[in-house]
């Protein structure tokens, strides 16, 4: 292994690097792959709850925009290797893809490991020599090569180098920011990673007392300042430090952010989207009116799941014991408006290891967006979530990293 030169050399085995290797295999390149961990894909087979939602049928000015600022950086990556072209890619193999709701595309298996097993097979196939349980310690650009430097005093050359270690998130995948010190000693710039798709920490300590119940077509509004960030109708978790579930998942990114000047940041639940206030009040009316003479605690039940029951009356300070026909106008009006605002207060979120995603990563200011080449380095090439930038769940991240390990190593080959 020692000194051995190679056209391309990939380090880590997630999405990005797996298809920016069988790419530049495909380009009859002599490619090595190192991997950290002693197998490919440890973070793909934790995505989807196992299942892998690997893409979405979105257009991609929806994939833009889901990506905010970063979007426009992804283009081409995009427009070289879409949604269509990866699942035709997994179907040319044998591996079926299914649309599910909200158009993520999933195995049909409903297993991650199918979508492991497809790349590993094309990495086979396309001559790509693959190092397992190594990892890389240095990087250095000398005489036109890379020079490797790995553990267990290895080393080894190549022309082109793809960095494809992912980010700082899901530390037992392997990653654990290894990327990130390499391209900076390398001079490139690192944006301050925030965790995204992450749970969120509250104030209120009740929640734990609602730990693992989902609340379902609900919708959340985030409260910061002058600012909403209101949802679509989805699902809730309670934990019990806070909330997770994917409604609160998709906007954490966001809420980090403004977590980061704000102390505070206000989370109403909208426990009854479906019905205007104006109808929850006759629908309310209606209840007490029928329930006549049983408690309110009792009456609740058609409307909110039993373990929120006491936990909603007291927050609407209204006596447990009161019966239906003893609440008055004021108090209905209580309840209406806590029914459509229930309200928390988010304080903070879980640390970055135990995000899904990392936002942050290599400035993208410093990458050429047709290339995924370093505009510092030549020669130097990244994909995937080491590329500053993140989508809430349904299958965009992953979009993003095989379409930028499409394009580094089809480029890494070509120039």
């Amino acid at each position: 292994m020692a000194e051995e030169i190679y056209d391309i050399a990939v380090i880590g085995g997630g999405p990005a690097g797996s298809m920016a290797a069988i790419c530049a295999g495909q380009l009859k390149k002599n490619v090595v792959l190192i991997e950290r961990n002693n197998s490919l894909g440890k973070k793909i087979l934790l995505s989807g709850r196992g299942r892998c939602n690997i893409t979405n049928t979105a257009p991609v000015e929806r994939f833009m925009e889901k990506f905010g600022e970063k979007g426009h950086f992804l283009k081409p990556a995009f427009y070289s290797f879409f949604n269509q072209d990866l699942i035709e890619f997994f179907e040319s193999k044998g591996l079926k893809l299914k649309i599910e709701r909200q158009g993520r595309i999933f195995p049909v298996t409903d297993m991650a490991h199918s979508i492991v097993e497809v790349l590993k097979g094309c990495l086979e196939e396309n001559n790509v020599r693959i190092f397992y349980n190594i990892r890389l310690l240095n990087l250095e650009r000398m005489a036109g090569l890379f020079l490797l430097e790995l553990e267990g005093n290895k080393r080894m050359k190549a022309r082109k180098v793809v960095l494809a270690t992912g980010g700082a998130s899901y530390k037992i995948t392997g990653s654990t920011g290894d990327g990130f010190r390499i391209a900076e000693k390398l001079g490139h710039t690192i944006v301050p990673l925030r965790p995204a798709l992450v749970p969120l920490k509250t104030k209120e300590l009740w929640v734990k007392d609602l730990q693992g119940l989902t609340l379902k077509n609900i919708r959340i509004t985030f409260e910061c300042g002058k600012k909403e960030i209101v949802s679509d109708i989805g699902e809730l978790l309670f934990t019990h430090f806070g909330v997770s579930g994917p409604l609160v998942l998709d906007l954490s990114g966001q809420i980090v952010h403004f977590l980061e000047k704000h102390p505070e940041i206000g989370l109403l639940i909208d426990l009854k989207p479906g019905l205007r206030p104006e109808q929850l009040e006759k629908r309310l009316l209606t209840e007490f009116n029928t329930g006549g003479k049983t408690k309110i605690k009792n009456i609740m039940k058609s409307l909110l799941p039993h373990r929120l029951i006491p936990i909603f009356i007291g927050l609407s300070g209204i006596e447990l014991q009161k019966r239906g026909n003893q609440i008055s106008h004021k108090e209905r009006q209580l309840i209406r408006d806590l029914l459509k605002a229930l309200p928390l207060t988010i304080i903070g979120s879980l640390p970055l290891e135990e995000a899904m995603v990392t936002d942050g990563g290599i400035s993208t200011k410093e990458i050429n967006p047709r290339t995924m080449e370093s505009k510092i380095v030549p020669g130097l090439y990244f994909a995937g979530e080491i590329i500053d930038g993140s989508a809430p769940s349904g299958g965009y991240n992953l979009q993003k990293a095989f379409s930028t390990g499409y394009l580094a190593g089809e480029k890494a080959s070509c120039q």
